[in-house]
């Protein structure tokens, strides 16, 4: 559709209507697109793919009008139906005079040869004003008011700050998704058992999935059928569509090849071997939304934050299968307050003052899906056991036959890193599973429904959660595969169909984890391969604290974002934040300085402390503990002391909220068999991280290590392996120079 700048409106062409916004209220009215005519002077600004909606930032700011600037088809469902992604997002201030840069793609009817729009030129009346502006300019700078001034550099760095958060929703997460002709809010079975009327798209969506309802409302209220076209239900989430070929016959030597990047020739069409649409659908419910420190446990509506439905969809011939599960933060009132690095999280509301709202959530929860099957993922014992006993509380109190309630420590469960160990809750759950069944529809219909659903939750419902979701999802459509005759019945999925399956996983859960944390998932290396490798996404140990305060900051930009895209008041004094800003920054310098002289003192206290008399000292540093399944997101400033001497190396656990170590391991030098150095794995660009890993034999058995990262002043820096080479360097020097390591060929 062409977008044009009038001189009081934006209006958006397409076919014979078009859609006028006022640049004086931000009101929208539809017209004929012959009215064109009568707007003075329009100009071609050049063509975007449809409206978003409109938002106003701030009270103290104008609206501003959204528009979908440029799209990438994802894919297509069955039916033929397109479903895209928001790449970029053209944001229009209803207040400006001056036509904007938005970088359109130019419409070859008005730019001909053109390579930019041209500019308005103002009318009678536009220069009149500019010249009163202009007058009231100099009479200001002739008796300036400094509080005006002050205030004016305030709401214009206010509103840079939302638009900036606002601008990169849209297009650094490119997690919003649509599609003009299939309803990506409801899934296969809720679609399949609802009314098939006449009702255009936008009316039939699942509420809780509308991300750009409030946004829309002026178009939705104007209640007549020529408004349907313009209206574009959007969700929040994920989708990626993919086409498998089951062929056991293929080589598996391309094993080897990077995991982010599957071979062309797994998804190519193969008419000897059979093949299957699959497609991964994940909604975030608009409720309750929000970042992850701003947004936990339920609210006063029954709502809980982070709250995902995810639809895993199989397309084989005309058949089409769906799987659905949901994610969702612990239904109690809890929180983490404070801006130290991962707070410890606290109950808000007691048991009694919680029940109503947790009664709440999951009757709205079973009157949509029947039954749910909790799986509990949180640590049963240290900082998360409040919450899971809290939970666990209510599930009892809650006492409802419809509703079963499974816990799996994961961490204790996966201890080590062996994240396969997952598939001791599938088989505990098996039945479960298959006695769940799944939503199956044809061309006739209705053959069978999914009868409740998995409700998986872990602490922030991203990395465990997401994990463990996959692993039931793999179950659910190796069965649906064996029933449609795709897959033989006694034998696995092919290796490249389960390497482009696990990849849509893992891609999934970072997406989810970006929306909510603003990071990659944890164990995203896990999910996209079978396998735990070198390390996963880890924090920056110096500076966690520091770029921790500084994102809470920005989280709360994000979170009244977020608030007003939902027509939520914005409660948080954003202004406010600027002084806490500055506060904060001047004290920066001064406590890296204490940082780095706690660690020396630590060093030099543990020293002493665990050293024995008849063996000296050769250096030591505070690191960070790589192992996931002992962390799982929860870095803290120093985790780990490395101690080295003349005969052993030391790795004490320091716990910092107590201030000591609370365990140690002595390990010999002899029984050092190598060091490693790697880089984080990742999906999306260049790893941030490298880190080490020490291999050693303990009781005489080999494959036991350490992996470790430096603490380091620039995580830029840590990216280019700087750091932890500086560190190998320093601790092999120390190895080879002063305790003499005879076996220099590990290194």
């Amino acid at each position: 559709m062409e977008l044009f700048q009038a001189k009081d409106h934006y209006i958006l062409q397409q076919g014979e209507r078009a859609l006028w916004c006022s640049r004086r209220d931000g009101g929208l009215r539809l017209r004929p697109a012959t009215d064109l005519l009568l707007a003075w002077n329009p100009i071609c600004l050049g063509l975007v793919e449809g409206v978003i909606g409109k938002i106003q930032l701030h009270s103290d700011l104008p609206w501003w009008l959204i528009l979908i600037r440029q799209k990438a088809l994802v894919g297509k469902l069955p039916g033929d139906h397109e479903v895209c992604k928001v790449t970029k997002i053209a944001v229009l201030s209803l207040s400006e005079m001056e036509p904007q840069d938005l970088e359109l793609e130019l419409c070859k009817k008005h730019h001909f040869g053109i390579n930019k729009p041209e500019k308005i030129i103002p009318s009678p009346d536009d220069s009149k004003f500019l010249l009163k502006t202009l007058t009231n300019i100099k009479s200001n700078v002739s008796a300036p008011n400094k509080k005006k001034v002050k205030e004016s550099k305030e709401k214009e760095k206010l509103e840079r700050r939302l638009l900036e958060e606002l601008l990169k929703m849209f297009m650094d997460s490119e997690s919003f998704y649509y599609s003009l002709t299939y309803d990506l809010t409801n899934s296969v079975q809720r679609q399949s058992t609802g009314e098939r009327d006449g009702r255009p798209l936008w009316q039939k969506v699942d509420d809780r999935f509308f991300w750009n309802k409030y946004m829309i409302q002026d178009l939705t209220e104007i209640g007549t059928p020529d408004v349907d076209s313009w209206i574009i239900p959007m969700i929040q989430g994920f989708v990626q569509i993919e086409e498998l070929v089951v062929n056991y016959t293929e080589s598996s030597d391309d094993e080897k090849s990077s995991p982010e990047t599957p071979p062309q020739e797994s998804t190519c069409v193969d008419d000897i071997h059979p093949r299957f649409l699959v497609a991964l659908i994940s909604r975030r419910s608009r409720h309750r939304a929000g970042m992850r420190y701003k947004r936990r446990g339920v609210d006063k509506n029954g709502n809980v934050a982070n709250y995902v439905e995810t639809e895993q969809l199989i397309h084989v011939h005309n058949h089409t299968l769906s799987f659905v599960q949901t994610r969702g933060s612990v239904p109690v009132f809890w929180s983490q307050v404070g801006y130290r690095y991962n707070p410890r999280p606290r109950l808000d509301k007691s048991e009694k003052e919680t029940v109503a709202y947790f009664c709440a959530h999951f009757e709205e929860q079973l009157k949509i899906y029947k039954k749910q099957v909790i799986i509990n993922l949180v640590d049963q014992a240290g900082r998360e056991k409040i919450i899971g006993d809290a939970y666990l509380k209510q599930v009892l109190l809650f006492n409802n036959s419809h509703l079963t309630y499974v816990s799996f420590d994961f961490h204790e469960h996966c201890r080590g890193m062996k994240f396969e160990n997952v598939q001791t809750l599938t088989d505990a759950i098996y039945d479960i599973i298959l006695d769940m069944k799944w939503c199956w529809v044809d061309e006739a219909g209705v053959i069978c429904k999914q009868e409740g659903i998995f409700r998986v939750n872990c602490m922030d419902c991203l990395d465990r959660t997401n994990v463990v979701q996959a692993a039931i999802a793999r179950v659910v459509m190796e069965q649906q595969l064996k029933k449609l005759g795709v897959m033989p019945p006694e034998q696995p999925l092919p290796v490249k169909c389960n390497r482009i399956y696990q990849i849509m996983w893992a891609n999934n859960g970072d997406s989810i984890s970006r929306q909510y944390a603003g990071t990659a998932a944890l164990k995203g290396d896990f999910t996209r391969t079978g396998e735990r490798k070198l390390a996963g996404v880890m924090k920056d140990g110096v500076n966690s604290a520091n770029r921790y305060y500084l994102n809470r900051f920005k989280d709360a930009y994000r979170q009244a974002v977020i608030d007003l895209m939902q027509g939520i008041p914005v409660t948080e004094d954003l202004y406010s934040i600027f002084t806490k800003e500055k506060e904060h920054e001047a004290l920066h310098k001064e406590n890296q300085r204490s940082h780095q002289e706690l660690i020396s003192q630590l060093l030099q206290s543990y020293m002493k402390l665990l050293l024995p008399d008849d063996e000296k000292f050769h250096g030591g540093w505070a690191l960070i503990d790589c192992d996931p399944s002992l962390i799982d997101a929860t870095h803290r400033d120093v985790d780990v002391l490395l101690l080295l001497s003349n005969s052993a190396y030391y790795v004490a656990y320091y716990d910092d909220e107590v201030d000591k170590v609370n365990q140690y391991q002595r390990l010999s030098l002899e029984d050092l068999e190598k060091i490693e150095i790697g880089p984080e794995p990742t999906l999306f660009g260049k790893p941030k991280f490298s880190c080490m890993r020490l291999y050693y034999r303990y009781k005489e058995a080999s494959g036991y290590f350490h992996t470790l990262r430096a603490v380091v002043r620039n995580p830029e820096e840590d990216g280019k392996g700087r750091a932890v080479n500086r560190m190998k360097t320093s601790l092999v020097s120390d190895l080879k120079t002063k305790v003499l390591w005879p076996r220099e060929r590990i290194f």
